[in-house]
């Protein structure tokens, strides 16, 4: 009986020692000395929005060096990434990043049929959605935070405009262009205003979509339409510096004194009398996670010290997922930068309430779905993906263009 015991055990720790190696000889198998890597861009460097990535790219590369090889798509249309995205699968990419929100739906259906190979959607919003995909991860930046700081930086500059007696508190009118009615755009568009509107309590909006992402001289058709309108700071959630440089033009005229709030780079250097502050996503962080996790065979989600779900992961300011720009001190009101420090390290301790207050809004693609602020709306709480999508009654106008683009 002693013997079978002694058998049954050493049996039993020959079994848990050779499981033990056959893990050690797996995990070893799936380390990788070094990965090529896909990006999909809708547009080129030229684009802020594309250029906001390509800086994380360069910035892994000189981080990984020989460990990474890169290949890059550029230009590719949100209809037509499925062949870019097969292209780079061909081609042996262990991980492909697609940099536009419109490429989500085809990125994950591509993702289906290469399993060995990681998918990661930026602004996306399907990881969790049914059918579950292992290899498709989405991820972006809590970015309504840099936007509401942005909008305290715009009404200090309001309010030194009416401290002046260049406007009244009734002119305190920010416009705004938006690509389209999505939960993205007008998610960032009321954290910029509900920020303003912490300094200068009068401050409305216009909004005038462009329906498209990028388009140089559409954006900055429609920016100075806003001016025109009376808005006296412009902001915008497109991917061209046309908004900037029609601020920078009409200032230039002795007829209006407006100002730029930008995204995703600084304008300074396309409009240095008008551009005050900006704000960005940094996709460094999350990138460079990503391609460690590959080179070590390890699940992308278990390497991130973020907000995460399943396989949807999101950080913000104090993570350095989100970054404010430059802040253009020759023309910000005084004060503005003590502010800006202020309000980063009141988001650092949760002190700060964006979508909260007296205010009710409506689904603009759901009339019947409605919102009241006097219970605070906590963005991004369960997803990356932003999910406010109610326009603001009495403060925030949408106006539409006689043009087409």
């Amino acid at each position: 009986m002693k013997k079978q015991k002694m058998a049954a055990l050493i049996t039993c720790i020959l079994v848990i020692g050779l499981a033990g190696v056959w893990h050690c000889v797996v995990q070893k198998s799936q380390v990788k000395e070094s990965i090529k890597v896909g990006f999909v861009y809708i547009g080129d460097e030229s684009n802020p929005y594309v250029y906001n990535f390509i800086r994380a790219q360069k910035s892994i590369e000189n981080q990984f060096g020989d460990k990474v090889q890169v290949v890059e798509k550029f230009n590719v249309p949100e209809n037509a990434v499925e062949e870019p995205l097969v292209e780079l699968a061909k081609e042996k990419c262990d991980v492909i990043f697609a940099t536009s929100y419109g490429y989500g739906k085809t990125t994950k259906e591509v993702a289906k049929k290469y399993p060995e190979i990681q998918f990661c959607q930026a602004t996306g919003d399907n990881a969790n959605q049914n059918p579950i995909v292992s290899n498709y991860h989405t991820y972006m930046g809590a970015v309504y935070q840099g936007r509401y700081i942005a909008g305290i930086v715009a009404g200090m500059k309001l309010q030194e405009m009416i401290s002046e007696g260049k406007i009244t508190p009734q002119d305190a009118k920010i416009g705004y262009v938006g690509a389209y009615a999505y939960a993205e755009v007008i998610s960032g568009y009321t954290a910029f205003l509900l920020g303003a509107r912490s300094v200068v309590p009068e401050t409305v909006m216009t909004v005038c979509y462009a329906n498209t992402w990028s388009s140089y001289s559409y954006e900055k058709e429609i920016a100075k339409s806003l001016i025109e309108d009376g808005c006296v700071i412009i902001s915008q959630h497109s991917d061209t510096t046309g908004p900037a440089v029609a601020c920078e033009e009409m200032s230039q005229t002795d007829k209006y004194e407006v100002y730029h709030v930008g995204y995703n780079q600084g304008m300074t250097s396309v409009a240095p009398t008008t551009s005050l502050i900006g704000c960005k996503v940094n996709w460094e962080p999350y990138e460079s996670a990503v391609i460690q996790a590959v080179l070590d065979g390890k699940k992308i989600e278990s390497e991130l010290d973020v907000q995460k779900e399943k396989n949807d992961a999101w950080g913000g300011l104090a993570d350095n997922w989100v970054q404010m720009l430059e802040l253009n001190e020759v023309i910000a009101a005084p004060g503005t930068r003590k502010a800006v420090k202020r309000a980063i390290d009141g988001f650092a301790k949760g002190q700060i309430k964006v979508f909260y207050g007296k205010y009710t809004g409506v689904n603009p693609l759901n009339p019947s779905d409605k919102i009241d602020l006097t219970k605070e709306y906590q963005e991004n709480a369960k997803a990356s993906a932003p999910g406010f999508c109610y326009q603001l009654d009495d403060i925030v106008t949408v106006k539409e263009m006689d043009t087409q683009q």
